[in-house]
């Protein structure tokens, strides 16, 4: 319990550097939880990675704020574990919005720290964030988790994600919470580019291309500026749909 306790006011004062100790009171803030193809990766021109989340914010004009606290790594599991959740918690008040996008690590089931089983761990969890933001009078989101670059030898996009994807959807009808389905949406353009085209999403580099990955890098899971901003146009597009309160803060 000691070591949770110290965990916990050690993110406390990490997110309160980040973010600041205040808020407008007549500000709405929208909270980002998930894990790293959310997360904010550092601003080099040696690091091309960009999570979705680290653009979304530039999409709107004043009256919004963001906080995006998507952790690379993280699952519901650990990302509850560390304190993390708890930093959310503590930050956010009546009318604010919380998106919730993970499963990428949920299915790691060598990873002990951060297994999820879909239609037991990972589905509660799913449950729990949401009734939990809604215990602080917040708007929860839920997102099912984008898709993996994963083409087959004939060139067929496969689903990687199987029912986790599904277990999202369904918490989300059952209650009644605003639903992004990156993943559903993320297949189509994954499918629309190509097979090769595609690549452009996600890190796909020569040697040479950026310091940051001297020897090149094919990663099928995490997103380029392109792929960042592109996840980013279609959560502006759920937004529209799901959450239309929230239009009139889009930038024209």
């Amino acid at each position: 319990m000691k070591t949770i306790v110290i965990l916990f006011s050690t993110f406390a004062l990490f997110y309160a550097a980040i973010f600041g100790n205040h808020q407008d009171e007549g500000e709405i803030t929208f909270f980002l939880v998930g894990d790293s193809t959310m997360a904010d990766k550092p601003y080099s021109g040696s690091n091309p990675e960009k999570g979705w989340g680290q653009v979304f914010p530039l999409y709107f004009k004043e009256g919004i704020r963001f906080e995006n606290h998507a952790v690379n790594g993280r699952s519901t599991k650990s990302f509850r574990d560390e304190g993390r959740w708890d930093v959310v918690m503590e930050r956010i008040k009546p009318g604010d919005y919380v998106i919730v996008e993970f499963g990428h690590n949920d299915q790691k089931i060598n990873s002990a720290d951060r297994y999820a089983f879909a239609d037991s761990t990972y589905r509660d969890n799913l449950i729990r964030y949401v009734n939990e933001i809604r215990e602080k009078g917040g708007n929860a989101v839920l997102a099912t988790p984008i898709s993996r670059r994963s083409f087959d030898e004939n060139g067929v996009l496969t689903d990687t994600h199987g029912r986790y994807s599904e277990v999202v959807r369904e918490v989300s009808d059952q209650m009644e919470v605003a639903l992004f389905d990156l993943h559903a949406k993320t297949i189509e353009v994954i499918k629309q580019f190509g097979v090769e085209k595609s690549k452009e999403l996600f890190l796909h580099y020569r040697p040479g291309d950026y310091s940051q990955f001297p020897e090149g890098r094919e990663d099928n899971t995490h997103l380029s500026p392109t792929g960042a901003f592109k996840v980013s146009d279609l959560a502006v597009e759920e937004l529209k749909r799901e959450l239309p309160e929230l239009v009139k803060f889009l930038k024209d």
